[in-house]
C-alpha cells in the first residue's frame, strides 16, 4: 500500500514526506503543497531510500532554525508528555535530552521552579506559533481536558505517571487527562515517567478520572487474547494465520474463539505490534 504523503509539514510531529531530489548535503523531502525539508546525509540510506519514494521522518528546527528532517524519533512528540534529563542551562532557561542531537529548550517563563542539571522533570513539548520552535513546558497543568464526553469506563489508555501521594500516583492518560490509580490496587512497582496502560474505573464530576492497572470486562479479556497470540508467536516468529482462518485450528493453536481471535488481532495490528505478511502473522519490525 502507498503511503499517503502529508498536505503540508508539521514541525514537532511524524510527517510522511516523497524524497524529491539529492544535494550534497542530504535529500530534500517535499509535502503535497510542495514545501521542503533537509534530511541530512546521516540519517540516509540510499539502498531503502530511492528518488520518488515516501518515508517517515520527524521534523523540527536545527540550532539556525532552519526546518531539518531526521529518521529518528524523540522521547516524545508535539503535545505530549515525557520523562527529560536537564542536560545545560543558561540565563533564559534550560535544555534537556529528548534524543535529538538537538536538545529541547525549556524557557525560563515555562518552568514553576528553576531545572537543575542531572535532574529529571515531567515536561509537555509545545509549539511557538510565532517563531514555529518546539520547545518544553514544566507548566502542563493548563494543558488537562474536562472533556470527558468521548470516555468511557472500561476503556483502556495510555498513560504516563506524574506523581507519588499519600493516595497512590498521579498519572496523565493521553496527554490530557488528569487520573489517579489508588494505592490499595497497585501490586507491582510505579516510577516517575513511566509510561503504562490504564483502564477507566469512573469518571468523576471534576473531570478527573479513577483508574486501574488491570483490564476491566470485555478489554480484560481481548488483552488475555493478545497476550495468547504474542505467547505463540514469540515461540514461531511467524504463524500461518489470518482472521479468516478456519475456526478449529485457531481453537486448536491459541484456545481462542475465532470472534475472540480476530478481535485480539485487529487490535494488535492496530496499535503495530503484530503484521500480516503473505497471510502469515508476524511481530511487528
Amino acid at each position: 500500500m502507498k503511503k499517503e504523503i502529508n498536505k503540508t509539514i508539521k514541525v514537532g510531529e511524524i510527517n510522511t514526506l516523497e524524497i524529491a531530489r539529492d544535494t550534497d548535503f542530504g535529500f530534500y523531502l517535499v509535502a503535497e503543497d510542495k514545501s521542503e525539508v533537509l534530511l541530512p546525509n546521516a540519517y540516509i540510506v540510499e539502498e531503502e531510500m530511492p528518488l520518488g519514494s515516501a518515508i517517515d521522518v520527524f521534523v523540527y528546527t536545527d540550532s539556525e532554525d532552519r526546518l531539518v528532517a531526521v529518521t529518528k524519533e524523540p522521547y516524545a512528540k508535539l503535545n505530549e508528555l515525557g520523562y527529560f534529563t536537564v542536560v545545560d542551562s543558561s540565563k533564559h532557561g534550560a535544555f534537556v535530552n529528548w534524543g535529538l542531537p538537538k536538545d529541547l529548550f525549556v524557557p525560563k517563563s515555562a518552568q514553576k521552579e528553576p531545572l537543575k542539571v542531572g535532574k529529571k522533570y515531567i515536561l509537555r513539548v509545545c509549539l511557538d506559533d510565532k517563531t514555529n520552535r518546539v520547545y518544553a513546558t514544566q507548566k502542563i497543568g493548563k494543558y488537562f481536558s474536562k472533556d470527558t464526553k468521548k470516555l468511557k469506563p472500561k476503556a483502556r489508555l495510555k498513560a504516563i505517571v506524574v506523581a507519588k501521594t499519600p493516595l497512590g500516583f498521579k498519572v496523565v492518560a493521553d496527554n490530557k487527562y488528569e487520573g489517579m490509580l489508588f494505592k490499595n490496587e497497585i501490586f507491582k512497582e510505579l516510577k516517575i515517567g513511566q509510561k503504562i496502560d490504564v483502564y477507566i474505573k469512573s469518571i468523576r464530576d471534576d473531570g478527573k478520572l479513577d483508574l486501574s492497572l488491570n483490564a476491566i470486562g470485555k478489554e480484560q479479556k481481548r488483552d488475555e487474547a493478545q497476550e495468547a497470540i504474542l505467547k505463540e508467536l514469540k515461540k514461531s516468529k511467524t504463524l500461518p494465520f489470518t482472521s479468516k482462518s478456519n475456526p478449529e485450528d485457531i481453537k486448536k493453536r491459541f484456545g481462542l474463539s475465532k470472534k475472540s481471535f480476530k478481535a485480539a488481532l485487529n487490535s494488535l495490528i492496530e496499535s503495530k505490534r503484530v503484521e500480516i505478511v503473505d497471510s502469515e502473522i508476524r511481530l511487528a519490525k
